[in-house]
């Protein structure tokens, strides 16, 4: 299971908002985790998302389409990418090993 960070920057809209633009590709994650194909979580700053490799370029690219298709005529799109390939963990196992070391 990999998991990616990912910020996607509409530049030049209308007012200094972009949460409608954040909105519609929330749309798009939820039809893929509708389909079984990833888990998302939306950040304040982000969205991270885990699914396979090859599935979240897919989706990457899905979300990066967004504002071009609302009339954006520049996109910039910030990609992190963790791929753990000694053992399985998901965005929640993450989260639950740094708050048993909390303890």
């Amino acid at each position: 299971m990999t998991i990616v960070d990912v910020t996607v920057i509409p530049i030049g809209t209308p007012t200094p908002s972009v949460s409608e633009y954040v909105a519609e590709m929330q749309k798009v994650l939820e039809t893929y985790k509708r389909d079984g194909k990833i888990d998302f979580m939306l950040t304040p700053m982000n969205t991270i998302i885990e699914g396979e490799l090859p599935v979240l370029f897919e989706v990457i690219q899905a979300i990066h389409e967004v504002p071009f298709s609302k009339g954006i005529q520049r996109v910039a799109t910030n990609i992190r990418i963790d791929d753990r390939r000694d053992k399985k963990r998901r965005m929640a196992d993450k989260i639950a090993s740094v708050q048993e070391k909390m303890k």
